[in-house]
């Protein structure tokens, strides 16, 4: 289980994250969702410890993970970060190698353990048809299959994404977050993902954490947090909510005919 306790956040006087706790259980994926600048990336940011806190912890198997060194943390968590630029010249192979850095020797060896993880986590993103490519020459969604590879092969029992899927196109959407499911319910992954897209999180979170201006306003299932009320106050805009024709979660569509 993930715990993060009365987290706190400042980029200097002003406050980012005010006091926000969430929990994050063991095969369970929990979508982050607010507008822009609500503070979704610093959270995640803040978890992984990239970034100070002002106050709180980040708790796993009774360990506070911003205590620990950035080697000890990368053996509870790994991140999938935005589209970045990676190295163009890399091959898939190498770059998905990366994640087994935090258990290398002092030589840096890799193992054919090592090897046999980096393997397996290609296989589950299925992307080992990839392993000879240079990165530079994938697509942004085959880059971010790497990316998910590459945070697998850290064989961590937590998972945290930053809005993975905002510069792919709808097959690659779909295809990732299903992806990111199974791994979460088969790998029983503890699993925080950041979403930009509101029916996403519908369709694939098992719970719904909603962040505006730095505090979480609402946690529960999607037909509990996807509401009218809740998204139209958070978002300034009027929507409506309806059953989706082809699954069980609910599905929010502008409300055009309705003014705030």
């Amino acid at each position: 289980m993930l715990q993060i306790e009365n987290l706190s956040v400042s980029y200097g006087s002003r406050r980012v994250l005010t006091n926000v706790s969430l929990e994050v259980n063991s095969g369970e994926v929990l979508a982050l969702i607010g507008p822009n600048g609500a503070g979704k990336s610093t959270l995640v940011r803040a978890v992984s410890g990239v970034i100070p806190v002002q106050g709180g912890t980040v708790g796993a198997n009774g360990d506070n993970l911003l205590s620990l060194s950035p080697m000890q943390r990368a053996r509870y968590l790994a991140v999938v970060p935005q589209a970045v630029s990676m190295p163009p010249a890399f091959t898939t192979w190498e770059t998905v190698l990366l994640g087994r850095t935090p258990y290398l020797n002092f030589l840096g060896q890799v193992s054919a353990r090592d090897e046999a993880i980096a393997r397996g986590a290609l296989e589950k993103v299925n992307a080992l048809g990839l392993a000879d490519r240079r990165v530079g020459e994938l697509s942004g969604g085959e880059q971010q299959r790497v990316l998910l590879a590459r945070a697998l092969a850290q064989s961590t029992p937590i998972l945290l994404l930053d809005e993975p899927t905002a510069n792919l196109d709808l097959h690659y959407q779909e295809s990732f977050m299903q992806i990111v499911r199974t791994l979460a319910y088969e790998e029983k992954l503890a699993v925080l993902i950041a979403l930009h897209d509101l029916n996403l999180a519908a369709r694939y979170a098992d719970r719904v954490a909603l962040l505006v201006s730095g505090e979480i306003r609402a946690t529960g299932t999607p037909q509990q947090v996807l509401t009218p009320s809740l998204i139209s106050e958070a978002y300034h805009l009027p929507v409506q909510v309806i059953s989706h024709p082809f699954m069980d979660a609910p599905w929010v569509l502008p409300d055009n005919k309705s003014k705030m």
